[in-house]
């Protein structure tokens, strides 16, 4: 073989071998990414749980998507709450401490009484992934405790904050008692006030065993809430909570439930 040729060669091989080795590095990335915490889908948790379910919704048999709130209760939140007894439906309220819970706790209880499920959101909004350890268990345990308090109940259910979690922030919730619930469907209703648009976006995203992430606390979200509803019933959807959605699989600690 000529010199150049062997060259040549030992220039392709040496490619090669370096792009199976970026390759191989990606993909190990991505799997210690993904495996960092227990993760399951709404689906794949009802599947391995037996039993029946509690109340009128089977989301094994219906067309279930969940309704979720986060960042009350606010001056808005009553008007939501309003439009959703009027449908006789009920949502999951993901409430946060300062600013909220402590400044409405009349709200609060009035979300309790009213039969919707409570999930905390932390007390000031940290970023769990970016702070301590003992002061992500604080966020949360101060949120629990004034959510208790209020309602003498104890939510089971946490959102964290931009959804972002790890390895950490799972073993904190698992201690604390809480499972953790991500979304498939945002407005990004944070960005705009426009309701129609908000509106479309849900429904443009929503499928079967789904969970839509709302802010009531934003000038357009409720007001596109009692279109969203209408929709989503048209489509043949059940509206349900996130423990709901769930059953009669049962939520569990630490645990990352994502569509």
């Amino acid at each position: 073989m000529p010199q150049y040729a062997r060259r040549r060669r030992s220039r392709i091989i040496i490619a090669l071998a370096t792009a199976v080795t970026v390759v191989l590095a990606v993909v190990v990335t991505v799997a210690l990414t993904v495996t960092t915490y227990d993760h399951t889908s709404p689906r794949a948790a009802r599947s391995k749980a037996s039993g029946s379910v509690a109340g009128a919704v089977d989301c094994r048999k219906a067309k279930c998507v969940a309704l979720t709130f986060d960042g009350g209760p606010s001056p808005t939140t009553p008007r939501l709450l309003d439009i959703l007894k009027q449908d006789d439906l009920h949502a999951t309220f993901f409430v946060q401490g300062a600013g909220h819970i402590a400044k409405y706790p009349e709200i609060l209880r009035r979300i309790a009484d009213e039969g919707h499920e409570i999930g905390n959101h932390t007390w000031t909004h940290e970023i769990l992934t970016q702070i301590d350890a003992d002061d992500a268990r604080q966020e949360l345990t101060r949120t629990q405790d004034a959510i208790e308090k209020i309602t003498g109940t104890k939510p089971i259910l946490m959102r964290p904050p931009q959804g972002r979690t790890n390895r950490k922030v799972a073993k904190i919730c698992k201690e604390l008692g809480l499972a953790q619930v991500l979304w498939s469907v945002t407005a990004k209703d944070y960005e705009t006030t426009d309701s129609a648009l908000i509106t479309k976006r849900v429904l443009d995203q929503t499928h079967r065993d789904g969970i839509i992430l709302l802010h009531d606390l934003h000038k357009g979200t409720v007001p596109a809430v009692p279109g969203i509803i209408k929709a989503l019933q048209q489509r043949g959807y059940t509206i349900v909570t996130v423990s709901q959605l769930l059953a009669p699989a049962k939520p569990q600690p630490g645990m990352v439930y994502r569509p």
